[in-house]
């Protein structure tokens, strides 16, 4: 018998299955809910979204955020989740005086995948507007709704039944950043009463800082970011390059981060039809996620939107992970490569591609240097977390010159090698253009960059990556001819003081600290604005005095940046019995409309000081 209780023992042992690690750099995370290949491919139903117990047959998955509670206060005061094609208000029935939808149907299959090691979480947001708090009592209010309605609390409104999710992912692309922290610290003080761990996550976009989460990740302790590398300048078509940023999430997980162990995660679209771009094959992904762990500490491994993409994308959820499999780990201390590019020297000169040492880092200048690597990001981006204080500097000596001159250094990324990148006190360019530098096709260049390219100099009209000067995209206009004593012209039309754009291709990230002339044109939280009045530090939003929301840009500098949130904006009709809050997105007519203020039964059509026309719905 005693052999036989043992045998039984260690049978037991053996299949015991193991929760969720966060402290693993090897881990996927894959979005559920929104039947993305469904809303793309209408004709195909049979790869559309399936309930979530058949994402979770394997150990592919690690974490699967459920998408959305794509209201924070509908009917009734309670949230309102959409599961599309699974469970949403329209399809299913709702409690009453409510219009959350009863989806306890699933709670067995919640409960199949957490029995598989998987966590489920609850992702609040998306694009389409909802999100977002008026007070700090607002705040609290909604942490003990999500606290009792979906995770441990008690409720007899539970929309899953009796599944206790593991967490929440804040995937919040508008409503604004207020009391964000105050609804953490209350959910926090849930979790911490429960033996259960509870996880927090947060969706950013690339661009650093986000406009909408920016200042919730970086005031509050985040479990994990999910940073969006695709529908950006910075996404995943630019690794290689100085537009790929990955180093800036690190970077910022390491120095700016309440929490220092947080894991970034690559955000990826798992197929072309998951977003407006970004998309790259499994192996470009493979390699590009691999070199990553190599060469930062915060990775954590990457995240797909969404499930039913990457199912009908011959299942590159399970390709990815066999990649990150090979050499992955959890809690191991990182091994970090030596700092083998020259330190910094300050008062130094640094052409665009010199790599240096400081602080941790290996920097590459985007593009002419003359002041250190920091954390605006403005001129250098870390391209690897390094040990040590950086290599010896060593200079060549120009063939041609008695000035000492640095090479361009490798522009791929992760890399512990590095060329020379010794500061000289000049810009060199090529001989025929003078100073003027050479076009390159992995440099970024901004609104008024010169560039010389096959004998003629050329300025960019706006934010450029790998177009060709003189060719069909418009961006690039001749403005001279080269000659051996050709200089970049000055320009007219921005001073060092004031921002002044007229033209909507100009429109850039609004920053705090810039003075904006009347009619300048800035982009923030994913819309255009044009200044109303002379400004600085004064944030634009669809309800400031200061600024308005441009929409005749929003119909190309924003729809250009932002095509997936609107597309998903446009499937949400205007409804005279749902509440907006500020910067709700609506469809109504063909057209899409933004809330200034919260508003209840007010048409968009009828009342301007309400809601602003964005975009068009086609």
């Amino acid at each position: 018998m005693k052999s036989v209780s043992l045998a039984l023992i260690a049978t037991t042992l053996m299949t015991i299955v193991h929760g969720f690690e966060n402290d693993c750099n090897d881990n996927l995370a894959v979005y559920w809910g929104q039947n993305s290949y469904g809303a793309a491919n209408s004709k195909d139903p049979a790869n559309w979204q399936q309930p979530i117990r058949e994402y979770c047959q394997d150990s592919t998955i690690d974490i699967i955020p459920m998408a959305f509670v794509t209201q924070f206060f509908g009917t009734g005061g309670l949230p309102e989740i959409n599961l599309a094609n699974i469970c949403n208000k329209v399809d299913n029935s709702t409690f009453p005086g409510t219009s959350l939808a009863d989806c306890s149907a699933i709670a067995s299959d919640i409960k199949f995948c957490q029995s598989k090691g998987k966590a489920v979480t609850l992702s609040l947001g998306g694009a389409t507007g909802g999100a977002g708090f008026q007070s700090d009592d607002q705040a609290s209010t909604f942490a003990d709704n999500v606290w009792n309605l979906f995770m441990g609390g008690s409720s007899s409104t539970r929309p899953f039944g009796d599944a206790v999710l593991d967490g929440i992912d804040l995937d919040i692309e508008g409503g604004g950043s207020n009391y964000y922290g105050t609804f953490l610290t209350k959910l926090r003080a849930h979790f911490g009463s429960a033996s259960k761990k509870y996880y927090v996550t947060a969706a950013p976009q690339c661009v650093y800082p986000d406009a909408n989460l920016g200042a919730t990740i970086s005031q509050n302790s985040i479990d994990a970011i999910y940073v969006q590398f695709y529908n950006n300048p910075c996404g995943l078509q630019t690794w290689g390059t100085s537009g790929w940023n990955y180093g800036v999430w690190d970077y910022w997980a390491k120095n700016i981060s309440p929490n220092k162990n947080i894991k970034v995660y690559i955000g990826a679209p798992a197929s072309p039809t998951a977003a407006g771009g970004g998309y790259v094959p499994l192996s470009t992904l493979s390699n590009i996620a691999l070199t990553t762990r190599k060469s930062f500490p915060s990775f954590g491994g990457v995240m797909f939107w969404d499930a039913s993409q990457a199912v009908a994308n011959g299942h590159i959820d399970a390709g990815i992970k066999q990649a990150l499999s090979n050499g992955g780990s959890c809690g191991k201390v990182f091994d970090y490569p030596p700092c083998s590019a020259p330190a910094y020297q300050s008062g130094g000169n640094y052409p665009g591609g010199s790599k240096v040492s400081k602080d941790g880092y290996i920097w590459q200048a985007m593009w002419y240097a003359s002041g250190p690597p920091d954390d605006s990001f403005q001129t250098w981006i870390p391209v690897s977390a390094c040990s040590g204080s950086g290599s010896a500097s060593s200079t060549i000596i120009a063939s041609s010159s008695t000035k000492s001159a640095a090479p361009s250094s490798s522009t791929s990324q992760g890399s512990s090698s590095t060329t020379s990148t010794t500061p000289t006190s000049t810009t060199t360019g090529n001989a025929s253009c003078g100073s003027v530098t050479v076009w390159s096709s992995t440099a970024i260049y901004k609104a008024g960059d010169q560039v010389a390219y096959n004998g003629k100099i050329f300025k960019a009209a706006w934010w450029t990556l790998g177009e060709t000067p003189g060719g069909s995209s418009g961006v690039w206009s001749a403005v001279g001819t080269c000659t051996a004593k050709s200089k970049v012209s000055p320009t007219t039309s921005v001073s060092s003081k004031r921002a002044v754009t007229s033209s909507c291709k100009d429109a850039s990230q609004w920053r705090s600290g810039v003075r904006y002339g009347k009619g300048a044109k800035v982009i923030h939280g994913g819309h255009t604005y044009s200044s109303s009045l002379e400004n600085a530090n004064k944030e634009p939003s669809v309800s400031s005095d200061t600024w308005h929301l441009d929409a005749v840009c929003n119909l190309t500098v924003v729809k250009r940046e932002n095509k997936i949130g609107y597309y998903r904006a446009c499937k949400r009709n205007w409804s005279a019995e749902e509440t907006y809050y500020e910067q709700s997105l609506v469809a109504r007519d063909g057209k899409l409309y933004q809330a200034k203020v919260r508003s209840l039964g007010q048409a968009p059509e009828y009342h301007d000081a309400i809601w602003s026309p964005v975009s068009t719905c086609t």
